[in-house]
């Protein structure tokens, strides 16, 4: 049954699988950070905890990379 998320139906394996994979890649390095926010962020799909869409992620994911493009938060 789809909650109305664009066909991404609640997993809970799916989502503790994503989280763990980017617990265990964070911090080795930028682009490790990097790729973990962004399964942190994939992973908001398929939790019946989080109200998210694709284009929501689409969006998270595109403020990433440009943070990360710009040489991060620090100005």
């Amino acid at each position: 049954m789809s909650d109305g998320r664009d066909g991404f139906d609640p997993d809970p394996e799916r989502v503790r699988l994503l989280r763990e994979t980017a617990d265990e890649i964070r911090g080795e390095s930028s682009e490790s950070e990097q790729l973990a926010a962004i399964l942190y962020r994939v992973s908001d799909l398929y939790d019946p905890e989080e109200e998210t869409s694709p284009e929501e992620i689409y969006i998270a994911v595109r403020n990433i990379l440009n943070v990360k493009e710009r040489g991060g938060l620090e100005r």
